[in-house]
């Protein structure tokens, strides 16, 4: 699933090519978005909120172009990547390859030629911009937004020490942008065990690292997720994605144990167990908390 950096690093392509452009044709190819209309806006802008990008448009031109509910006011297209969601722009002229279109659920032709594509993309909504809390409201603070509040996220993960390090970590209410990737990275950076109840970690300095190791994979050319330092194939992680294979610290075969079906909580998780010792994978209770 990517990550909070994977969608900062997308928006911020999209604003290469889209804010400034008016809208002229739209497709919104979901069943309850499929009567609204954009044509006549322009497009401000790109923000992102943890894992959710929010697209926004101006007011409407003039006088005659649908905008169902938020008619006469700036609108936010709401989307979610998920696993399998992005979105693609195509220069004048061109279109996606014809294997492709199944998967197209937005469609926006901008009056300089160029067309973006939004394929599969997940809990597509269009809202007026000053009711964007609807959707990202829950949240925890997020360490890529100007509004990022270290003190709130400590307090946050604080809030239940008995929960363990991952869990509480891939919960977005608590921080959010932190997914898989980071919550494993994160927890061999700190030396500790991924189920180390998150009352008995320095979480003041679990903040700023997570702050800093996010900021820098997503503004920083070539460090998009290396967390070793080492951008080298099968080197750029300590232990995503390396089970079976020697700790790249002290050597020790670096273990894997699978996901709790259905639990947001209890994701695949990867550990050194030389260099993150304490609790194992048998202490997780499972929980229906969701993601």
């Amino acid at each position: 699933m990517p990550e909070g950096d994977s969608v900062y690093k997308l928006a911020r392509r999209l604003d290469r090519s889209l804010p400034g452009r008016a809208v002229v044709r739209s497709d919104l190819r979901v069943p309850r978005l499929a009567t609204r209309d954009l044509a006549g806006r322009t497009v401000l802008e790109h923000a992102t909120y943890g894992k959710h990008l929010l697209t926004r448009f101006s007011a409407p031109a003039g006088p005659g172009s649908a905008g169902g509910s938020a008619d006469g006011v700036p609108v936010t297209l709401h989307s979610h990547l998920r696993m399998d969601g992005e979105w693609s722009v195509t220069g004048p002229g061109k279109v996606l390859p014809r294997r492709m279109m199944d998967g197209v659920r937005l469609v926006l032709e901008l009056d300089s030629g160029s067309t973006a594509w939004g394929l599969r993309l997940h809990d597509l909504d269009l809202a007026a911009t000053s009711d964007e809390s609807r959707w990202v409201g829950h949240l925890g603070p997020d360490p890529l937004r100007d509004d990022w509040d270290p003190a709130d996220a400590v307090r946050r993960l604080r809030a239940t020490p008995s929960t363990p390090f991952v869990s509480v970590l891939l919960d977005q209410t608590r921080v959010c942008g932190l997914g898989n990737l980071w919550v494993n990275e994160l927890a061999f950076v700190m030396g500790v065990s991924p189920w180390t109840p998150i009352g008995e970690v320095d979480v003041e300095r679990l903040v700023t690292r997570a702050a800093t190791a996010l900021k820098h994979s997503a503004t920083v050319p070539g460090a998009y997720q290396v967390t070793t330092g080492l951008s080298r194939r099968g080197q750029d992680h300590w232990v995503a994605g390396r089970a079976g294979r020697p700790c790249l610290r002290c050597g020790t075969e670096v273990q894997v144990v699978a996901e709790l079906p259905n639990d947001a909580a209890h994701r695949r998780t990867w550990w050194c167990p030389h260099c993150q010792p304490g609790v194992g994978p048998e202490t997780r209770v499972p929980t229906s908390r969701p993601g």
